[in-house]
Formats: C-alpha cells, sequence, structure tokens
C-alpha cells in the first residue's frame, strides 16, 4: 500500500482539490464580537480580505502553482480548541501569536509567563503538516484561518538587526561567515571565522544573488511563499502596523478568553527602537537605486497581495 507521501508525490496537483484556486470568499463569523468599537476594524478586515480575493483571482488567472499541499501548509499552526489556523510570519508579531496559542490551547495560563525559548524551541504547538491529508483538510474547511503580515521593506529591516546586529549562534556561523566571505573583498581573518558583523549592503547582496552561497531563511521569505495567500483562502488578514486592534479583534471572533489579550511587548532586544519606516529609510541609504529596486520587485507580489505602498 502507498503511503499518503508517496501518493502524493505521484500526483501532486490531486492533492491540491479544494484549496484551488479561485478561493472562496467565505463571510466571517461575527456573531461573537461583543460591542459597537470594532465596526472600523471590521469594515477594514473586509476590504483586505475582497482585495486579496480579486488580486488572487487576477493574479491566478495567469499562473498556477504546482505545490504538494503538505509543503503548503508547513508553516501554519494548529489550535484545536477554538479552531484557529494561524500561518506564521516572521517578523510580524509571530512570537507573540505563538504565545496566545499556548494559552487558547490550555498550555499556559497568561501570555506574559512564556519564554523566548519557549515560544520557538518547545515544541508546544502543533503545525497543519503533521496531521494526516484528512486530518489537514477538515482543518482546512472548518477552522478560521489567520495571516499576519508587515511591510515587506519594514520586516527585511527587522528581519536583518535581529539576527546580524546581535550576539547569534546560529546567524553568524551559518549565515554570517557565508556572505561576509562572498562579499566582503579583504575580509580579515576574525571576521571570516565568526561570520559576526555583517553590513546590510552585504546581506543584501546575498539576498539578491541568484547562486546565493547560503540557502532562504524564512525570516525573509516572501509572505507569498511562506503562506501561499492565493491557494489557502484565509478568513482573516491581519496587519503588523495594526497589530494589537486587528489581533483582539481576532480573538473576539473566535470566542477566546474575555482576560486574553494580545501581549504589547516586544520579544527580544526590548531596548532597541522598533523598525519603524525611518528606520527603514536610514537603512537603504547604504544601497544604491538599483538595489533598492530590486529588493521591491523581490517582494514584489507581497507589496500587491496585501496592498502596501511602494516606498
Amino acid at each position: 500500500q502507498l503511503s499518503d507521501q508517496q501518493k502524493m508525490s505521484k500526483s501532486p496537483l490531486r492533492w491540491l482539490k479544494g484549496v484551488y484556486l479561485p478561493p472562496a470568499l467565505h463571510p466571517l463569523n461575527k456573531t461573537l464580537v461583543k460591542g459597537g468599537k470594532w465596526k472600523d476594524v471590521d469594515s477594514t478586515q473586509e476590504k483586505r480580505r475582497s482585495f486579496l480575493h480579486d488580486f488572487c483571482k487576477k493574479y491566478n488567472s495567469r499562473k498556477k502553482l504546482q505545490t504538494h499541499l503538505v509543503h503548503l501548509v508547513s508553516r501554519i499552526y494548529v489550535e484545536d480548541r477554538h479552531k484557529v489556523l494561524y500561518c506564521e510570519v516572521p517578523k510580524a508579531g509571530c512570537s507573540n501569536w505563538k504565545r496566545v496559542l499556548m494559552v487558547l490551547n490550555g498550555l499556559a495560563t497568561s501570555a506574559h509567563n512564556i519564554s523566548h525559548d519557549d515560544v520557538h524551541y518547545g515544541k508546544h504547538l502543533k503545525k497543519l503538516d503533521s496531521y494526516d491529508l484528512k486530518g489537514i483538510y477538515t482543518r482546512l474547511n472548518t477552522y478560521t484561518k489567520a495571516i499576519f503580515v508587515r511591510d515587506p521593506m519594514e520586516r527585511l529591516v527587522s528581519a536583518f538587526r535581529d539576527k546580524f546586529e546581535h550576539p547569534n549562534s546560529y546567524y553568524h556561523p551559518v549565515f554570517g561567515k557565508a556572505i561576509i566571505k562572498k562579499y566582503r573583498h579583504n575580509a580579515n581573518e576574525e571576521a571570516l571565522k565568526t561570520g559576526s558583523g555583517v553590513k546590510f549592503k552585504e546581506f543584501i547582496q546575498y539576498l539578491l544573488d541568484s547562486h546565493r552561497p547560503v540557502g532562504m531563511d524564512i525570516h525573509w521569505e516572501q509572505v507569498s511563499k511562506l503562506c501561499y495567500p492565493c491557494l489557502i483562502n484565509y478568513d482573516f488578514i491581519g496587519k503588523f502596523e495594526t497589530l494589537e486592534e486587528d489581533a483582539n479583534y481576532f480573538l473576539q471572533l473566535v470566542d477566546a478568553p474575555a482576560e486574553l489579550k494580545f501581549p504589547k511587548f516586544k520579544d527580544r532586544h526590548s531596548s532597541d527602537e522598533r523598525t519603524s519606516a525611518e528606520v527603514v529609510r536610514q537603512y537603504l541609504k547604504e544601497l544604491s537605486k538599483e538595489e533598492r529596486q530590486l529588493i521591491y520587485d523581490f517582494y514584489y507580489l507581497d507589496y500587491l497581495m496585501f496592498n502596501y505602498t511602494s516606498p
């Protein structure tokens, strides 16, 4: 008997049935929302949903994605009690979202006392690709699916600052060493040995290189390739720019406990200034006009899908 995995590799498109395009725009169940203060948030939400839906209809008439279903859902976290699916976009509030999912799941009483390591390395939350095909389909078709996104340039600069401007036992030796070796002329022995001190311009050279010395990473991968928003019909589209109100509205929609509010704290490097539009401008000054244009081209789909203004 063929395993599900073997069957899928024989006919990947067969398993896309049900999540293939164009996605149906299901009305959100708003019966649990209390009070009139959510009117504006709800109106914004409906605009984002219909914008993405219309974009996907147009875009996908030209391009069909052929991807295994298991790969499509590999970034999606599952919370079975409140029937929530959350697609993780790093640098868009994902650490605090995972804390919230742990509270919803009964794994913690408060989002405020869960450590960074527990969130990211604790393996407390299940991902959708850990279920069998029937489990994946059932959840995709019946759970409330959420994605939270961020302006692509802000997300990129935030990822660079987090991974390369602070000591890091993974990103410096793995990415830093390879980046310095390939893009820094006359690099000294210390830099080549530790991989510390990568400059933003060097990082961008790596990002835009079709022959990268080391692969992509989820912290700067495009949202279109992390969450496949045109293949999975997300019910809720939150934005980092309006994170708190979007998140708290979403918690009402899924009947979260009334006392659970989305945490406001910055997960790491709390003394650092948040990556804002002004901070991004300072970093982009280090690049040529051509490089800035190429970054925009790299994240072009993310800009379009989520209606972000080109910088």
